[in-house]
């Protein structure tokens, strides 16, 4: 084991290295400028097209299996969870206040590959016998690059069934099961159980149910984090400008050691600032519109323009929250680190709520975060072995999750940061060769709309 151990330290290295940074920066920097910044400038439409996409718009409820409003929140399912609480405590220990600029800087170039993904994911879908909707990287591959790139679908698919055990479910039947245990003194094993049967209930509905369940939960629990964090921050105002003057700083000057803090070089905040980002909105990785593709909608840019927001919420408003409240006050030269200095920092700032506001949000986000990411995981071996394989993958899905809570889990996070890694590569290589069909598709709907206006 130590032996394997170290050789995934060794690939997980490379693959998180200068290379995949460049090459989720540039992918994404390449998008946003041949979108001439659209993601960016056009927030405000994403907004009012997801505010009104609660229900199908008139004469598509047959072109999909769940409202936009509902795809959006399934792929939010499995990006806001652990990153947004642990993953940002975690780049800032490792890497200074400056790792959140450079968080800022990632979501706001995977705006365009978020929003370049849900539109391919839309354009290449495909529909079984059954009227059931099916896309993702592996399908805009398969049908938009042709057969000689097929191998490329299948890698992702691959690197997707797999990577789902870790990212989307033992780590996060451990989140959720360390939270309980440490807090509300629950067993990890009780844990276990309780989510094994609310998963494989929530799972038996298909995406449907899950579409369901997260647009229910995930607005919920959002909504109470972003609460507790901005009186967090309201609470310590006085404190913000130079939280804000400490992130910038550090984004571009090295940080020296002080506390508990080791210190941090640029390349540091640069490394785990993106490598973080990516982690919790997922731009880039190809998970999202895999959720994306099972919108009711004919329209492939009116969903990327909602699915983008996944990530602007999940990082430039979520991850904000967390960071801002770490650096303002002043505990992450603490030492401490992930999940417990997110903690300590809300137990500081808002003594009565705090204590309780990172262990549910964190119960809560992983859990939905296990029903998006089993969804992925179903697309992918699908995709691989059939339709035949979907009820054995579900199975095993659920009978996992007991397990993940109570081992401990240092090696599945690598191997799970690993094949993330893994996975993105042959999707940021679709992204950039499909990348005229975005362009000229998102051309069209707003030479149209403009049109219409006249």
């Amino acid at each position: 084991m130590d032996t394997l151990t170290s050789l995934l330290t060794t690939v997980n290295n490379i693959v998180w290295g200068p290379f995949m940074l460049a090459l989720l920066l540039g992918v994404g920097l390449f998008l946003s400028i041949g979108l001439k910044l659209m993601p960016i400038l056009k927030i405000g439409t994403g907004f009012r097209l997801m505010l009104g996409s609660t229900t199908a718009q008139q004469g598509e409820e047959r072109s999909g299996e769940i409202p936009p409003f509902q795809a959006l929140m399934t792929a939010l399912s499995a990006t806001v969870g652990t990153g947004n609480i642990a993953g940002v405590a975690t780049a800032i220990f490792l890497g200074g206040p400056g790792a959140l600029f450079w968080m800022w800087i990632s979501a706001l170039v995977g705006m365009a590959t978020k929003y370049s993904e849900a539109v391919l994911a839309v354009k290449f879908r495909e529909v079984d016998a059954q009227g059931n909707y099916a896309g993702g990287p592996m399908y805009y591959i398969k049908n938009g690059l042709g057969s000689k790139w097929i191998w490329l679908g299948y890698l992702f698919a691959l690197f997707g069934c797999i990577a789902a055990f870790g990212a989307g479910n033992t780590v996060q039947a451990n989140s959720m099961a360390d939270v309980l245990r440490s807090d509300f003194n629950i067993p990890t094993w009780l844990t276990g159980l309780i989510i094994m049967v609310l998963v494989g209930l929530v799972l038996i509905g298909g995406v449907r149910r899950i579409g369901r369940v997260a647009a229910a939960l995930v607005p919920l629990m959002t909504i109470f984090y972003l609460l507790a964090g901005l009186a967090a921050l309201l609470l310590n105002a006085e404190t913000i400008p130079h939280a804000f003057y400490t992130v910038i700083e550090a984004a571009f000057t090295p940080v020296a050691a002080q506390g508990g803090f080791a210190g941090a070089a640029v390349w540091a905040a640069i490394r785990f600032g993106v490598a973080r980002g990516i982690f919790s909105n997922e731009a880039g990785l190809g998970t999202a519109p895999i959720a994306h593709a099972s919108a009711q909608t004919k329209e492939p840019v009116r969903q990327g323009l909602i699915a983008m927001l996944g990530t602007f919420i999940d990082t430039i408003i979520i991850c904000s929250i967390t960071g801002l409240t770490i650096v303002s006050t002043g505990l992450w030269t603490s030492g401490t680190s992930g999940a417990a200095l997110t903690s300590a920092a809300f137990s500081q700032s808002v003594p009565v709520v705090g204590p309780y506001v990172v262990p549910l949000s964190l119960a809560i986000f992983a859990f939905t975060t296990t029903l998006g990411w089993s969804y992925y995981g179903e697309r992918c071996i699908e995709f691989l072995l059939g339709k035949k394989a979907v009820v054995p993958y579900r199975v095993l899905w659920v009978l996992v999750l007991p397990v993940g809570a109570v081992v401990t889990l240092d090696f599945v996070w690598l191997l799970a940061d690993t094949l993330n890694a893994m996975m993105a590569i042959p999707n940021l290589i679709a992204l950039a060769l499909l990348s005229p069909v975005v362009f000229k598709l998102t051309k069209v709907y707003f030479q149209k709309i403009k049109e219409q206006k006249y």
